[in-house]
């Protein structure tokens, strides 16, 4: 097969310089059998590799969904060849009434932390992508959660639908990812930041966070996300889509691992100055990610700025660096062609070299193509399955997995890649 991209980047900010490098080169398509719409969550245990995409609990959108599932296998290549037939059902929490305490709209595992302190591996923390709207989450005046259903922005399915919003919890298994139970939601956006009519056109979110990835580096979970709401209070009358894409693009917040049991409140966002915003206050997004508005950059709620959204993050141990994938939106409902990546060489994480990313440099692009949740595989390294390596840390070579949403909007791998330093 032949040599589609090399491309040659620089890690020098305040860390050593280090030259990165890769190849993507075509390879026999491996095409996933089973539903998925986010980042694949994947871990270890013992022995087994497991993995659990798709989808569930309520959606008054697309319906109701049990296409959450996990399957098995020796290694990273057998499972992703595995027949929707070998995908079961975990036990999840059931959704609760709108107006009750507890799990609200449908959740996507996008990461899995494994507790290093549980011998078994058995210990799992899933890092989930929540969606809801204001007939599944009603405002409550008590507590200041849910949302107004008055000016709000059009949904997915059609003018008279109703645009969701994000926000991202945590839910924990003890036996490997059989069961789960709801730990509580680690980040969201309030009423007030929501971007409504007239301004939000962009057929997306009404706003909120989401499409999470997650790596553990020190004592924290790093937390990557999409901002989508108004960095402030909204209001139509003072609206400047200046400001809005001043807050907006990935950012980060963290959660220290000893939190994870009981996380609500306990998250911190990246402020512009270390990690000090609350769970649901303003952030500050990484800054090299940020489109330009001479570049065609703009706020999410624009159906016209071009942004980078769902990152899939990992530790390259060939590179000794973090790996981010992203996609690029540059249409309404995030149509866009393009994957990025971007290298940050700082081994452990912290207040400031967590937003020393390089600048994104293009992967690859399939013109006429709409190209959704990238992320690199550990298929097709010889040492995978014995370094246990999974779509958090993986070495030398991988596959590039992304959802093609073109006609059968299919999860796909098409590319080989190979990093060289």
């Amino acid at each position: 097969m032949g040599l589609l991209l090399p491309f040659f980047t620089m890690c020098s900010q305040k860390a050593a310089h280090t030259a990165l490098s890769f190849e993507l080169t075509e390879k026999p398509a491996i095409y996933f059998k089973s539903f998925v719409d986010c980042n694949m969550a994947e871990v270890w245990v013992g022995d087994t590799f497991r993995i659990f995409p798709g989808k569930y609990g309520e959606d008054p959108l697309w319906g109701y969904s049990n296409e959450l599932k996990y399957a098995s296998g020796k290694n990273a290549e057998e499972v992703f060849n595995k027949k929707y037939e070998a995908f079961k059902e975990p036990s999840m929490p059931l959704n609760v009434k709108p107006t009750d305490e507890g799990l609200h709209g449908a959740v996507w595992f996008e990461t899995v932390y494994q507790d290093k302190k549980d011998a078994s591996g058995k210990t799992l923390y899933a890092l989930y992508h929540n969606e809801n709207y204001p007939n599944t989450f009603p405002f409550n005046s008590k507590t200041g959660k849910g949302y107004i259903d008055k000016n709000w922005p059009q949904g997915l399915t059609g003018a008279k639908t109703p645009a969701a919003v994000c926000r991202i919890g945590i839910m924990k298994s003890t036996n490997g990812g059989y069961s789960w139970e709801n730990k509580g939601i680690v980040l969201e956006d309030n009423q007030e930041r929501m971007i409504l009519k007239p301004h939000n056109n962009s057929v997306t979110f009404a706003g909120g966070v989401g499409d999470p990835s997650a790596v553990a580096s020190g004592e924290y979970l790093y937390i990557f996300y999409g901002e989508y709401g108004f960095p402030g209070t909204y209001d139509p009358k003072l609206y400047s889509a200046e400001k809005e894409q001043a807050g907006q693009c990935i950012s980060m917040a963290r959660i220290k691992l000893t939190d994870l049991d009981n996380p609500t409140g306990k998250a911190k966002r990246y402020d512009g100055k270390g990690f000090q915003a609350s769970y649901d206050g303003i952030g500050y997004p990484i800054q090299t990610i940020q489109i330009a508005k001479q570049n065609g950059g703009g706020p999410t709620s624009d159906s016209t700025s071009k942004y980078y959204w769902g990152p899939s993050v990992s530790w390259n141990y060939h590179l000794q660096a973090w790996v981010m994938l992203m996609a690029k939106a540059e249409g309404p409902s995030w149509k866009g062609s393009s994957i990025y990546i971007s290298f940050n060489n700082n081994l452990v994480l912290d207040e400031s070299n967590s937003q020393q990313w390089t600048s994104p440099a293009l992967l690859l692009t399939k013109p006429g193509h709409t190209i959704w949740y990238p992320s690199l595989q550990p298929i097709g390294d010889t040492n995978a399955t014995k370094l246990k390596y999974t779509s958090l840390q993986m070495g030398e070579q991988a596959r590039l997995f992304y959802k093609d949403q073109t006609d059968t909007a299919v999860y796909i791998s098409e590319y080989a890649i190979r990093f060289k330093k």
